[in-house]
């Protein structure tokens, strides 16, 4: 089995897909007012949006993306305007992390881990 898509809702597409491509995703499917489908700049997964009347309320999502170079990123992100709410650090899961919002309140973490990903110490037999 292999993650595919992740869809995540909005409440307004006109302006969460130009927030999704300074992150760097590449818009692939454009259906206005509905829906929206982004491919990943590295490897073969997609992100998409769907157009909602109201958001979940709760805790929300939380969406990772992996970055090779992620302070680099991260400074090119602000450079365009982009506001992180913590910006890259050590965590004692052993990966890099810089935590942001987009358009609509989903958390999003933009992160490093290497080899850690999925080979922590801490992993099962």
């Amino acid at each position: 089995m292999n993650l595919n898509q992740i869809t995540i809702p909005s409440l307004n597409l006109e302006k969460s897909i130009p927030f999704y491509q300074k992150l760097g995703l590449k818009l692939i499917v454009r259906a206005l007012p509905h829906y929206a489908r982004f491919e990943c700049p590295d490897g073969n997964s997609t992100f998409s949006i769907q157009q909602v009347d109201q958001l979940p309320s709760g805790n929300g999502i939380h969406i990772y993306f992996e970055c090779d170079h992620l302070d680099n990123y991260a400074e090119e992100l602000i450079n365009k305007g982009i506001e992180f709410d913590e910006m890259p650090n050590d965590k004692n899961w052993l990966w890099r992390e810089a935590h942001l919002k987009d358009i609509d309140n989903n958390h999003l973490i933009l992160y490093f881990a290497g080899e850690n990903r999925l080979n922590p110490p801490w992993k099962l037999a």
